[in-house]
């Protein structure tokens, strides 16, 4: 139920861990199904809309990174990676965003290329969404910096945790941690509005705090859906859950649209298991099948799929964090390649 999205099988080197523990790994499932995520939901007061975040931007970023911890101090220290927008690259040919690339054959077509990332440059003027990422098991942001990288290009600022107990260098590894990191999840999500309110901190300003998603990869989609309690901050807007499920307990609180990614062959984390926590949404949602596929395979740059998970995530995002219309009106069709990809929608038309 983890490791990172570069590769199906699993290695030491941050391939996703079930391949050599599927059996363990699906008993997780089912024990997450019953037990995970009891009182996650933070206790956050609303607070006051910060200058309405700009409109959804038509270009393309250079993407900047910078890192720091939070709680350093405490019991559960979080080291965090955060990507975000610096000043524009050049236009896009069209002018917009990456859409998809289509082909009616089921072979990689090309990807947008990774954009150019900039340590410690300033933050390009606005304020921007931000995306909470959530990495798998045995994994680590930065095996997730494909897909993070062209969100953050795309307009968003990514902030993306180092779970304590379940990633790649832990050395007390434990699955059954993830049932504390939606509440780790909630606690970057608290920093960052401080953060925002920081004078003099890089990020200070630039945040749009009340336009928050949610998204992660295996353990991190399940860390994701567990996000959604009853009683979650309206902050909280959308989710995005990629070969993950949903939980008890999860995809509750305030309606919120979620976006399921789900590899139809996949040997850890079944289809059915996203399938079911698809069924359980009860706002708008969505769910991209790729026939054949497996645990994340998809995720890779280049590879079949790729560029429809990207453009697909990307529209679900401006939809939803920046009320982008059109993006909406693109996602059917930016979704779909016969033979390679299947979309299932219950969002509006």
């Amino acid at each position: 139920m983890g490791g990172d999205a570069r590769s199906g099988r699993t290695g030491r080197a941050g391939r996703p861990a079930a391949y050599r523990e599927g059996v363990r790994v699906q008993r997780l499932v089912a024990a997450l199904v019953t037990a995970l995520l009891a009182g996650c939901a933070p206790a956050m007061t609303a607070a006051p809309e910060p200058p309405t975040s700009q409109s959804a931007p038509q270009r393309t970023y250079a993407v900047g990174m910078r890192q720091f911890v939070v709680d350093p101090g405490g019991p559960r220290p979080l080291p965090v990676t955060v990507w975000y927008p610096v000043e524009p690259a050049a236009p896009t040919a069209t002018g917009s965003v990456p859409t998809a690339t289509r082909s009616a054959a089921p072979t990689a077509t090309p990807s947008p290329g990774a954009p150019e990332v900039r340590p410690g440059a300033a933050v390009a003027a606005g304020r921007f969404p931000v995306v909470i990422y959530s990495h798998g098991l045995r994994s680590l942001p930065e095996l997730h910096a494909p897909l993070t990288t062209r969100w953050a290009a795309a307009g968003f600022v990514v902030a993306a945790p180092t779970f304590p107990r379940t990633n790649l260098r832990a050395r007390d590894f434990t699955r059954a941690d993830v049932r504390n990191q939606p509440a780790d999840g909630w606690r970057l999500i608290r920093h960052l509005v401080r953060l925002d309110a920081h004078r003099g901190d890089p990020l200070a300003g630039h945040l749009a705090v009340n336009r928050i998603g949610a998204a992660g990869h295996s353990a991190g989609g399940f860390t994701t859906a567990g996000m959604f309690t009853a009683g979650h901050s309206a902050r909280l807007r959308a989710g995005i859950v990629i070969a993950g499920g949903g939980l008890a307990g999860g995809l509750a609180g305030p309606v919120a649209p979620l976006l399921f990614v789900h590899g139809s062959a996949d040997p850890i984390v079944p289809e059915s298991v996203g399938r079911a926590g698809y069924a359980r949404v009860l706002g708008p949602a969505a769910f991209l099948s790729l026939p054949g596929q497996g645990h994340g395979e998809y995720l890779i740059p280049g590879r079949p799929g790729f560029v429809q998970v990207l453009a697909t995530t990307i529209d679900f995002l401006r939809w939803t964090l920046y009320d982008d219309r059109a993006a909406l009106r693109r996602l059917p069709a930016d979704a779909q390649l016969p033979g390679v990809t299947a979309l299932t929608s219950r969002l509006p038309r």
